[in-house]
């Protein structure tokens, strides 16, 4: 299966459904944190290369409901977010691919209402083997709900507490790996198909 996973500088979904034998590539405006197949540029100059499923990750900071604040009295940052709600839903209507997981933070309601799609399921890290809290809303087409593949204690809200710093939207955007896996798994289909 040809995989392309959008928005995505760390590879980690990349070779998740690398390892089930998928030809799966990563593409980001950002040069890729590991050796593996990365297009460096904008996701939008190729959605239409044949692809069979898209995992897309778009920036969430003028999106995400912990940071509606920001936009009262700003017109910058209302700009902004108007822009990446249409990104958001440029990705998820696109009709060139057929299956689809867009994921992002619960979103404020002027995203929400830009966009007019609704997410499908929300996960946990700690769902898929990580001792840790982020609410990830999951808006799918044509894919099946993500299902728990290890359910551990702990509830820590580590991305949540990183400290501030140049690397911290990085660190804060990076898939947990369970969760990555169990994406490949769930929607990888056969290995290699």
């Amino acid at each position: 299966m040809k995989v392309l996973i959008a928005c995505e500088f760390s590879g980690i979904v990349r070779e998740a459904f690398r390892a089930k034998g998928h030809d799966a590539w990563s593409c980001d405006l950002l040069p890729t944190e590991t050796l593996g197949q990365h297009i460096q540029g904008d996701v939008l100059e190729i959605l239409d290369e044949d692809w069979d499923l898209m995992i897309a990750h778009p920036p969430c900071q003028y999106l995400c409901n912990s940071g509606v604040r920001w936009l009262k009295n700003n017109p910058d940052r209302v700009f902004e977010m108007k822009f990446a709600s249409v990104f958001f839903k440029t990705l998820f209507e696109c009709d060139d691919i057929p299956m689809i997981a867009v994921e992002n933070p619960i979103q404020h309601k002027y995203a929400r209402q830009i966009i007019r799609h609704n997410y499908s399921q929300i996960i946990q890290p700690w769902m898929f083997g990580h001792g840790e809290t982020k609410a990830t809303c999951l808006w799918l087409k044509n894919l099946p709900l993500l299902k728990p593949t290890n359910i551990v204690d702990g509830r820590a809200g580590r991305v949540h507490r990183e400290p501030p710093g140049p690397d911290r939207w990085k660190n804060r955007s990076r898939t947990y790996r369970g969760i990555a896996e169990a994406m490949a798994d769930q929607w990888g289909g056969p290995e290699g198909t």
